[in-house]
């Protein structure tokens, strides 16, 4: 029997022996490789979106059918109040389409980006209990909000449809362009403020104030070219704004769905003075371009600065929780 070996007769080395473990099977929090251990870990991201989705209108009579009705009911107090009562529908040609056009990604946006934040939190028997890349709570928690956010969608497109929108490459391009800016932003912010929110429960409420500046603070109630009239004097103001990733992805929306539109086209080629500012939203705006790049970097610098939060964070959460 070799020298050191348990059972050996030797007693200084059976009691110099030490068992090796070899640790490089155990992960620890805060080392992994991030989002991108999302990918070795997939089935348990279907899991937990299916559990999202599952229990989203659990025990609810109408289930499915609130994601239909609570879009409408805030189209039409938006619509009655902004477009009929403040003549937004005046200026702007087919107005609820342009309008439910954007409330759509702003619906997407404030969903995901609350789910996001409360999905540590919101899952802390498991975050407790064992080991799993945490990334996967936020990832689940946005694709969650983006499978209900696709019968809004579908609505969108049927309007559109109605009113004589014809889908192009150049129009699902934009569409798809527009959800991937704003899902790439929201993962990004959504893992900064759900590791904030694991230490700091007042990221909550900055998070609440976020989404109801989003929801004014984008091309929705009004038009571009409004806020490029009102801010001619001080124009780095209106390139902040279109520098919003948020804001660029609606306009990528409206351009998609809303200026396509044979009405809003056969407009623009009348010049109807009286709607001047809205038809002006017809056309990208100048420098669309550079805004674009801008929001592109945004998002980037989100998600480098969201992932090194979170890893940071990551280390106690099961402590914190």
């Amino acid at each position: 029997m070799a020298d050191g070996a348990p059972g050996t007769r030797d007693p200084v080395a059976a009691r110099t022996y030490v068992t090796q473990i070899d640790y490089s099977a155990f992960d620890t929090p805060g080392r992994g490789r991030g989002i991108l251990d999302v990918v070795r870990y997939r089935y348990l991201l279907r899991l937990l979106i299916g559990k999202s989705t599952s229990l989203r209108y659990r025990n609810s009579v109408l289930g499915w059918f609130w994601s239909y009705v609570r879009p409408t009911v805030q189209f039409l107090v938006y619509y009655l109040v902004v477009g009929q009562i403040l003549g937004m529908h005046d200026g702007v040609p087919l107005f609820p389409v342009y309008l439910f056009s954007g409330i759509v990604l702003i619906n997407l946006f404030n969903e995901a980006f609350g789910a996001g934040t409360r999905s540590i939190v919101e899952n802390r028997a498991l975050v407790r209990k064992i080991y799993l890349p945490r990334e996967l709570f936020p990832i689940a928690a946005v694709i969650g909000s983006f499978v209900h956010f696709l019968p809004q969608l579908a609505v969108l497109i049927i309007v559109s449809v109605l009113l004589g929108w014809m889908p192009s490459f150049a129009s699902i391009g934009l569409i798809l362009a527009g959800i991937a800016i704003v899902l790439a932003f929201i993962l990004g912010i959504s893992l900064f403020f759900s590791a904030v929110n694991v230490r700091f429960r007042d990221a909550s409420n900055v998070v609440e104030i976020i989404r109801t500046i989003a929801t004014w603070s984008s091309p929705v109630l009004y038009t571009w070219a409004m806020v490029e009239q009102v801010t001619r004097s001080v124009p780095w103001v209106f390139h902040l704004y279109m520098s919003n990733p948020i804001t660029v992805a609606v306009e990528l929306f409206h351009k998609a769905f809303w200026a396509t539109l044979p009405q809003v086209q056969a407009e623009v080629l009348a010049d109807d003075a009286t709607k001047k500012a809205g038809l002006a939203s017809v056309a990208w705006p100048e420098h669309f371009v550079w805004y674009l790049s801008a929001a592109l970097g945004i998002i980037l610098f989100s998600l480098v600065v969201g992932q090194f939060v979170f890893r940071r964070f990551e280390r106690t959460f099961a402590q914190d929780l």
